[in-house]
């Protein structure tokens, strides 16, 4: 496993081959609060990894013991002026859309808090897996705001719009089986297991076609929403993309040849 530091609070670990990255948040001191300086440790981590082909998933984690992510570093944002949360805004945007926009697939490894901005990095991966003591939320109406790092738009495609209405309104938290029955979360796993879990789901995951799996991220992501014509076409343009690719070649020699593919990811 190698390791690489992107400022002081963020560390991108490649395990095994490097298929699998795992890109965590390393400010236990704060509980993750991402402050400024985070958010562009955060954003540039994920231009290295999405620029990086070697890499098939991605596996947001943290290295604090009791929290996850517990949002916006509200300290810091306490003294800004009106013209330093205008500056900042783009910094953090740059973040949550750090990670969303990540071009293959991403796994959330969650335990204990994950809240406001915190939970909204969560969301913005394509997989939730949580243990036990994982409490989930987006509280910001509780302080005057709303979930600016996506969590609008986010939790209502995966719960529906009056159930995401109900939980950004009431700014109320849940414990990991209520997010599970709810699906804020995708697995829920025993204490403890949450990032090797989500270190085996990314494995396996991994073991398939680099090319497919980027043009499968890409159909799903662009297609989510339109009506089923236009989902079809972007379906019909991704299938394009991999149909004459050295991946598709070997994955069907493979089979017919009964091995484990060989994929030149291209």
């Amino acid at each position: 496993m190698s390791e690489e530091r992107f400022g002081e609070f963020v560390v991108v670990r490649r395990h095994g081959d490097g298929h699998v990255a795992e890109l965590a948040l390393d400010r236990p001191k704060a509980m993750n609060a991402v402050s400024t300086e985070m958010a562009r440790s955060v954003a540039a981590a994920c231009a290295a990894l999405g620029a990086d082909r070697d890499v098939r998933v991605v596996v947001l984690t943290s290295t604090h013991e009791r929290a996850f992510c517990v949002g916006a570093d509200l300290k810091e944002r306490n003294s800004f002026t009106d013209a330093d949360l205008v500056r900042q805004r783009p910094v953090a945007r740059a973040a949550y859309t750090g990670v969303l926009e990540l071009p293959v697939p991403t796994i959330a490894a969650v335990h204990g808090f994950a809240l406001g901005g915190g939970f909204e990095l969560a969301l913005s991966c394509d997989l939730i897996v949580a243990d036990r003591t994982a409490v989930v939320g987006l509280p910001e109406v509780s302080v005057g705001v709303i979930p600016g790092g996506g969590g609008t738009q986010l939790l209502p495609r995966r719960v529906g719009a009056a159930r995401a209405a109900e939980l950004i309104f009431t700014a109320r938290r849940l414990e990991a089986a209520e997010a599970a029955e709810l699906g804020l979360v995708d697995r829920l796993v025993e204490e403890g297991r949450d990032t090797e879990e989500a270190l085996a789901l990314a494995s396996r995951i991994a073991a398939n076609s680099p090319v497919g799996l980027r043009a499968a991220k890409r159909a799903l992501r662009l297609g989510h929403g339109l009506d089923l014509r236009a989902g079809l076409e972007v379906e019909d343009a991704a299938w394009r993309s991999v149909a004459f690719s050295g991946d598709r070649a070997e994955g069907v020699a493979a089979f017919n040849e009964k091995r484990k593919p060989q994929w030149p990811g291209e």
